[in-house]
């Protein structure tokens, strides 16, 4: 018995922490229970000196002082701020009076203000939040189809999971030991290109069902003309003005992703303030949301560090490697396992968890394959999206459901009554949009490029396979020949030492 749990103590730390897992544990203490556990067992098996364990300190640590995870918490206040501030109402309102000549006008609105706010506040309950409060209520009344609404408020709010400034971006690339930039800048084009797959979505049903996506009523659609266009210029300049002090400044090199997160922060303030929504109460509400989430953060880092401490000691890191690595099909076979690995993992993990637990042990297995981790770490983001919309534990659909009409109700403006949104509709809503997430993810292993070709690659040389070869002068070898058969012609010899001092004594 003995030996087996040596041989086998990888494996069974694996299994043990599913285990935990499944049964409801706080993933953070169930992490750091789990290294725990395995790494006294370890000791008293001999396989393990209680020396490791001294490491732990060192480690916590530099959890602390690693700048990067700092960026974590500018993000979700600068969000916080500008979902309080009534920026996204603004944006719903006058976008939605764009389009809504348009059948479908709504649901486009929705997913455009939805990528404008992934840009700018990078959290998925800020996004979903706000437009259920704001837009299903508008659809529901102009005679929206349930599930299509559904699907596209919480779709589109998941799309700050992708877009820069995305936090779990950030993660990703800590865990990945790669910059926090190279990773906006990858992952910029998918987001982009799955923002219009929804669109195209959403076209194809105004398609084959016109009912299902009417436009808006001419009594509806107040603004028009020139008024119209100064309206979308005064609600779309402060949003984009603050994209580039985030993002722009990033990818130009000027900040680095912690100043960014720092100045949209800054921003984000002045633009409550010049809406005069900034006191503080507000404040209070951000700081204590932040202080939370951060802290989760935290709390998780902190575990999967005490679980991957003891992992490694045990050789599991290699264990997870050689498992991955052996797969047929090379890098395909490998991209197909774990892709599918953490599509069904999503359906109980959140993406914090995912990234924690699961990127660490993946990350060293697809270096070894020739994957680029930036590239990878993209891939990974883009299927780690599905985590918010699986049903039934996606957390966009929970944000949905607690902001969606539960009964039946009395509209303000028609004063008809308006069926509720009942939790199959908004479940049967999100499959579509699952698949299209899906079909992303072939799309970013099919052409990398939209991934790699935002990222200034420098030179391309790296400076570990450097050579420097000294080429020699055949002429200069040459004379060295002569020089060594020859004896010097020339100045007097060196003096001997001893020869001296037996001169000097017959002198004398």
């Amino acid at each position: 018995m003995t030996q087996f749990l040596i041989d086998n103590m990888a494996p069974l730390m694996f299994v043990a922490l599913v285990f935990f897992l499944l049964f409801g544990y706080p993933v953070a203490f169930a992490l750091a229970a789990n290294g725990l556990i395995f790494a006294f067992i370890g000791i008293e098996l001999g396989l393990l000196t209680p020396a490791l364990l001294q490491a732990l300190p060192e480690r916590v640590f530099g959890i602390m002082r690693n700048d990067t995870l700092l960026a974590i918490p500018f993000f979700t206040f600068m969000g916080l701020i500008l979902e309080r501030s009534g920026m996204a109402e603004d944006l719903l309102d006058t976008i939605g009076q764009l389009f809504g000549p348009l059948r479908g006008g709504l649901a486009y609105a929705v997913i455009f203000v939805g990528a404008l706010l992934a840009a700018t506040t990078g959290v998925v309950a800020a996004s979903v939040i706000s437009m259920g409060l704001i837009s299903l209520p508008i659809m529901l009344r102009y005679g929206y189809d349930r599930k299509l609404a559904s699907g596209v408020i919480a779709a589109s709010g998941t799309l700050a999971q992708i877009i820069p400034p995305s936090l779990v971006l950030i993660v990703m690339a800590d865990q990945l030991g790669r910059s926090v930039g190279d990773m906006y800048a990858g992952a910029l084009i998918p987001g982009l290109i799955l923002s219009a797959l929804y669109a195209g979505y959403v076209f194809m049903v105004t398609i084959i069902f016109p009912k299902a996506a009417p436009a808006l009523p001419m009594e509806a659609r107040s603004l028009r003309g020139m008024q119209l266009l100064i309206r979308v210029l005064v609600s779309l300049v402060p949003p984009l003005v603050l994209i580039f002090l985030v993002l722009g400044t990033i990818f130009i090199g000027v900040a680095t992703p912690t100043e960014g997160g720092a100045m949209g922060a800054a921003g984000a303030m002045i633009l409550a303030l010049m809406k005069r929504k900034l006191d503080w109460s507000l404040m209070r509400q951000a700081m204590d949301s932040t202080a939370k989430l951060s802290a989760f953060v935290i709390f998780i880092l902190i575990g999967s560090t005490v679980f991957g401490l003891t992992f490694r000691a045990v050789n599991g890191d290699l264990w997870v490697e050689h498992l991955l690595t052996s797969l047929p099909g090379g890098q395909l076979g490998f991209l197909i396992v774990v892709n599918i690995m953490v599509f069904l993992l999503a359906f109980f993990l959140d993406f914090f968890e995912l990234a924690f637990i699961v990127v660490p042990l993946l990350g060293p297995a697809a270096e070894k394959l020739g994957i680029d981790l930036i590239w990878f770490g993209v891939l990974l983001g883009v299927n780690m999206q599905t985590s918010f919309m699986h049903p039934p534990f996606g957390f966009a659909l929970f944000y949905l459901r607690s902001v969606a009409p539960v009964a039946d109700y009395i509209d303000k403006i028609t004063g008809k009554l308006t069926p509720r949104v009942t939790t199959g509709q908004i479940y049967w809503g999100a499959v579509p949009f699952v698949c299209i997430q899906i079909i992303m993810v072939g799309l970013v292993i099919a052409f990398p490029e939209m991934v790699t070709g935002m990222l200034d690659r420098g030179t391309g040389v790296d400076p570990n396979t450097i050579q420097i070869e000294l080429q020699s002068d055949p002429t200069i070898e040459e004379k060295a020949d002569d020089a060594e058969d020859t004896p010097p012609s020339f100045g007097e010899p060196d003096a001997d030492p001893d020869t001296e001092e037996e001169e000097e004594t017959k002198a004398d």
